[in-house]
């Protein structure tokens, strides 16, 4: 999975290439126009959808703001992109705003060095969004785009026709489960032959790892708690294990790919399919008229009063500290519509909508499919809703989604895969200096 560190290699659930300008290009838009006009630099990734959403924002924006003018540049994905982002920041050449990831990579700007407080917009903004372009106190970004879930798709008329009901603790999924493989349908769907689909159970997780044991994320992060010796945190592998163990899986999930799980999904040869939200679009895409056939819940812990769906915040829009002056207060009314109704509204017009709004008071479309309004749900209550781990900590091991592989293929038990991964963490914290490892 490889958005951020989860590794969305689809998403990033969604990854291709404009030809992008090169470092010596950026910036070459940022002149004042004169007359009282303003000319703001914007920088964004390549991906098609992200520069047709920027373009679109820059363009609703200068109809009601007539004297500001936003010129819309782009850079290389990965880390290309990154390595672009951070040297431009160090020497002050940055553009005059630019998309980049919330979360733990944000922290890594050294956002109190290299960016502009925006805390104005705080009171517009949801917490878990607060959180994750948070630092010290201050708030650093406003979100571009939506959020995304780590959770269960399931098929409604599968659910219908077994008479099955959304669960809320683990016992209530498994006793689904149960039922489904009785009535010859695959529970759950698994993916394994692209690895980073294994990773759900434990990462969308997350949102039940926190209810159980508040503030483990910053233990994890100092080398004070681990997957191995924490229930809650190893839960996710015992659950890996089961499905398997159980004959939930459905016959084929070695070799089985995204598209194909997708697609069992779809047809109703599964009932669910824990993956990332996102995938919605591409489900939707292969199986038109599926939209509202389609539901969405929280992977499901223990205790059904704590029941709560993980979320991975949207990415920030920033202004780097080298804009100043006129160009300064230009950029953050800039930031001031996005984080607005009507900014939410024209993201919305750019790009069908593929999870909740970060943003308070934007409401979804009605034409949204129905699991994005599964979401929706979840936002709305009031702590039903978490940060995946990975905008809490940067600690994430590379070989996560091979010992999931080998726990849900049966070939490696849950005791044991907890305890390896705790120690493929280990490499990965040491090399980012971070205390206590």
């Amino acid at each position: 999975m490889k958005r951020r560190q989860i590794g969305l290699a689809v998403l990033s659930a969604a990854a291709l290439a404009l030809s992008a300008c090169s470092a010596g290009s950026l910036g070459s838009s940022d002149e004042d126009s004169g007359g009282g006009k303003v000319t703001l630099s914007f920088l964004t990734d390549n991906q098609p959808e992200t520069v047709k959403i920027a373009e679109g924002l820059a363009k609703d924006f200068t109809a009601k703001n007539p004297d500001i003018t936003i010129n819309v540049e782009t850079r290389p994905q990965g880390t290309e992109g990154d390595n672009i982002v951070k040297t431009r920041l160090s020497t002050g050449d940055m553009t005059d705003i630019f998309m980049y990831n919330s979360g733990s990579l944000m922290q890594a700007l050294a956002p109190q060095k290299n960016l502009t407080a925006v805390d104005e917009f705080a009171d517009k903004l949801d917490d878990n969004f607060k959180k994750s372009v948070g630092s010290d106190g201050k708030i650093y970004g406003v979100p571009f785009g939506n959020y995304m879930a780590g959770a269960i798709l399931y098929n409604k008329d599968v659910y219908d026709k077994n008479g099955l009901k959304v669960p809320t603790t683990w016992a209530e999924f498994d006793a689904n489960n149960a039922k489904l493989k009785a009535a010859g349908v695959d529970p759950v769907i698994q993916t394994y032959g692209e690895t980073w689909t294994s990773q759900l159970f434990i990462l969308g997780d997350y949102y039940n790892v926190e209810a159980s044991t508040p503030g483990w994320a910053e233990q994890y992060t100092k080398n004070q708690a681990k997957y191995a010796t924490t229930p809650a945190a190893k839960a996710g592998f015992d659950h890996l294990q089961e499905v398997h163990d159980k004959g939930y899986v459905n016959k084929d999930f070695a070799s089985a790919k995204l598209t194909d799980g997708l697609n069992k999904l779809a047809k109703g040869e599964g009932a669910q399919y824990p993956i990332l939200s996102a995938m919605l679009s591409q489900l939707i895409a292969d199986n038109p008229g599926t939209e509202n056939k389609i539901g969405l819940f929280a992977i499901p812990g223990n205790d059904a009063a704590k029941n709560g769906l993980t979320v991975w915040a949207p990415n920030g829009l920033y202004i780097p500290s080298s804009t100043t002056g006129d160009k300064l207060e230009a950029a953050k009314k800039f930031l001031g519509f996005v984080a607005s109704p009507e900014g939410c509204e024209s993201l919305g017009k750019a790009s069908q909508p593929t999870g909740p709004y970060a943003v308070s008071g934007c409401k979804l479309p009605d034409s949204v499919p129905q699991a994005v309004k599964d979401m929706q749900t979840y936002i709305d209550k009031q702590g039903a809703s978490g940060l995946a781990l990975e905008f809490l900590s940067p600690v994430k091991g590379p070989a996560l989604e091979q010992i999931c592989v080998e726990v849900g293929s049966g070939i490696r038990k849950s005791d044991a895969a907890a305890k390896l991964y705790d120690e493929d963490v280990k490499k990965q914290a040491q090399q980012l200096g971070l205390e206590g490892w």
